[in-house]
């Protein structure tokens, strides 16, 4: 019996934003939907409006997994996370570990093929740090739908996410702040009908 795939139903369960007053709860589950729409829409945007030569395929892929060790070690809120240099480098310690722990329950088979893929071996640096925009975007999102609903306790974090996407800004994350973040501020009357 292999588990690889019953446990990845597991982030159903798992909730992010832990520390924080939410309006409505976000799944793990959702966070990485999300993070793979945005992944392939920047992947895409690189390579047909930057010149870049990307695989939506193999970004998307990466997207799909790129927080499955929080099957097993949840979700750690990032204040605590990035307390301290020592604290983020035990903790990358811990999600590797936990990270293996899922590779070891797929057949052996197919562990010499999507270990890569789940470990992020096969990106290139540019498709790595679309993922990781992708990722910070999808952060920036829950706080716009929050601060939205009136929960004013994302603002800071919005502040804060909108910083660290500017640090590392890609030509694809800049033309995706600029073109398509404000609709997530709209309305679904104003999404379907201006």
């Amino acid at each position: 019996m292999y588990t690889f795939g019953a446990l990845l139903m597991r982030m159903n369960y798992i909730n992010r934003w832990g520390l924080m007053r939410n309006t409505r709860t976000e799944t793990l589950s959702e966070h990485v939907t999300m993070v793979c729409v945005i992944s392939n829409i920047l992947a895409h945007l690189a390579n047909e409006m930057y010149g870049a030569d990307v695989d939506p395929g193999v970004v998307t892929s990466y997207a799909v997994y790129h927080d499955i060790p929080e099957i097993l070690n949840g979700d750690l809120p990032t204040p605590v996370k990035y307390s301290s240099r020592g604290m983020r480098e035990e903790y990358k310690k811990v999600e590797k570990v936990a990270l293996e722990k899922l590779i070891n329950t797929l057949p052996e088979k197919l562990i010499e093929t999507m270990s890569p893929v789940l470990r992020g071996d096969n990106l290139t640096e540019r498709e790595y740090e679309i993922v990781k925009s992708a990722d910070r975007i999808s952060a920036l999102i829950k706080c716009i739908e929050e601060n939205r609903s009136g929960n004013m306790e994302f603002e800071s974090a919005y502040k804060t996410i909108e910083e660290k996407i500017k640090e590392n800004m890609l030509p694809e994350t800049e033309f995706f702040m600029n073109h398509f973040i404000p609709a997530y501020k709209l309305t679904l009357d104003e999404l379907l009908f201006e």
